[in-house]
């Protein structure tokens, strides 16, 4: 589960599976539409003949929006979770590792191991063995990996945004459309010609919203799972890297000293005894007089 998250093929296949379940979707309710033309159409089935009647560039731009939206919600939730970004197994093996002083076996597990906390410990060990070093470069790792999670979801946002943006685009270019038809028809148009008009330009504001609600909802939600979970990443790293942390000596330790020879005292000079004199250096010649 955790290579479908990353994978790009299983994505697009998934985008594609999506695309095709909401064009079988709009196709059967077309045809429910075009059997049920005869009468007068109420309730659900109403609004789905007059989304399907009014079809432009914005109808199908949203569509796609909805696919895109629908994809990076599973991804984000299949990818989001504790099992994927802090498995169980790679936490214990980087436990064994340390525990049994494998740091090369360490350091290899942990390049190749795609979770959150062996990339965050791999950068650290790459920086041994200053412990200030490893530290500065694990909060750098976390702060990446941090910002990486957040760039994933970060489309939820842009296409939640987007959605009553394109909604409203759309309801303005059928008022447009709705009042130079009334204009057209010298201003005798019914009132039941430009209410279908106006519900249909409304049509592109639902559309929109029904965009806009499932991503922005989505992202708020996965926003705070990747928060819970990047936090707990850093805290089990923290504690990971201090078992790796090598022995300091204290800092009120005394230092053993060395004993420094005792100068032994001089022989005692016997007495009548006359000192020898030790001869003086004779003083250097000075300079030769001038004539």
């Amino acid at each position: 589960m955790r290579r479908y998250a990353s994978s790009p093929f299983r994505i697009v296949l998934l985008a594609v599976l999506l695309g095709m379940a909401f064009l079988a979707a709009g196709a059967y309710a077309q045809d429910a539409a075009n059997g049920a033309a005869a009468a007068k159409p109420t309730g659900a089935t109403g609004l789905v003949s007059l989304i399907l009647s009014n079809m432009d560039f914005v109808f199908f731009t949203i569509v796609i929006l909805s696919i895109a939206g629908l994809t990076f919600i599973f991804k984000g939730f299949i990818g989001s979770r504790a099992s994927v970004l802090l498995p169980e197994t790679s936490i214990e093996e980087i436990k064994n590792l340390i525990n049994q002083r494998k740091f090369k076996e360490l350091v290899d597990f942990t390049e190749t191991d795609p979770s959150f906390v062996s990339k965050a410990l791999n950068a650290a060990l790459k920086r041994a063995p200053a412990f200030g070093a490893m530290k500065e470069a694990m909060e750098t790792a976390i702060g990446e990996q941090t910002a990486e999670q957040f760039r994933r979801i970060e489309y939820l946002n842009i296409i939640g945004n987007l959605g009553p943006l394109l909604g409203l685009l759309g309801t303005v270019l059928g008022m447009i459309d709705a009042f130079a038809a009334m204009n057209q028809a010298g201003g005798n148009a019914s009132p039941a010609q430009l209410a279908l008009g106006i519900a249909k330009a409304l049509c592109h504001t639902f559309l929109g919203l029904m965009l806009a609600i499932p991503c922005l909802a989505a992202f708020g939600w996965l926003r705070t799972i990747i928060d819970r979970l990047t936090v707990r990443g850093a805290l089990i790293a923290e504690e990971l890297l201090l078992m790796v942390k090598p022995a300091e000596r204290p800092m009120g330790a005394v230092q053993p000293v060395a004993p420094r020879a005792v100068p032994q005292p001089a022989a005692p000079v016997p007495a009548g005894a006359v000192p020898r004199k030790v001869p003086m250096p004779s003083p250097m010649p000075g300079p030769a007089p001038l004539a």
